[in-house]
């Protein structure tokens, strides 16, 4: 008989329909709650079984990395870190550094100043610089530092030696302290 209650089948299908919607919306709630910041980190299982007690202590320390250093006899790539390492470096001591503090802590750091190019600190219109740039050329490469606000802060790239024996396109200061 129609309207009588538990033989309308799209009754049945409504409260279907219902409880899944409901199970649902309980389950995602479940997962939201799980991946809350509250909750504290997921652990993994240990391997050990149940009897594993608490460890007795911090884990080791990793072992320290040494700092790079500068290997001549090596291709300029090979030379890069430690070239990012001393103009890292520079910029702890001196987050506005020039071309000039760059050249000299290079040369502290073992490279050749007569290898060295660096463009100008200043502008024709006496203006700061955008970025400066400097170099060394190892061997037929060039390792090229880059630091200024136009630039983003400091970046470096290796680079083949320009057909004009330089490392640097345009004009460059004569290093000559």
């Amino acid at each position: 008989m129609p309207g009588t209650a538990g033989t309308n089948p799209t009754s049945g299908r409504r409260h279907s329909i219902i409880g899944a919607a409901a199970l649902t919306a309980l389950l995602m709630a479940l997962g939201l709650t799980a991946c809350s910041a509250d909750s504290p980190p997921p652990t993994r299982a240990s391997s050990a079984g149940p009897s594993a007690g608490p460890s007795a202590g911090p884990p080791p320390a990793a072992e320290p990395v040494p700092d790079p250093t500068l290997a001549p006899r090596l291709s300029a790539s090979e030379n890069l870190d430690y070239f990012d390492f001393i103009a890292a470096g520079v910029l702890r001591a001196d987050p506005a550094a020039g071309g000039k503090a760059f050249i000299d802590g290079l040369v502290a750091g073992g490279f050749d100043k007569k290898t060295m190019e660096v463009t100008f600190d200043r502008t024709q219109a006496d203006l700061a610089a955008d970025s400066i740039q400097f170099s060394v050329r190892v061997n037929d490469e060039c390792l090229i530092g880059q630091n200024g606000p136009a630039t983003g802060g400091y970046h470096s790239m290796v680079a083949d030696v320009l057909g004009s024996g330089t490392c640097l396109v345009g004009g460059t200061r004569q290093i000559d302290w």
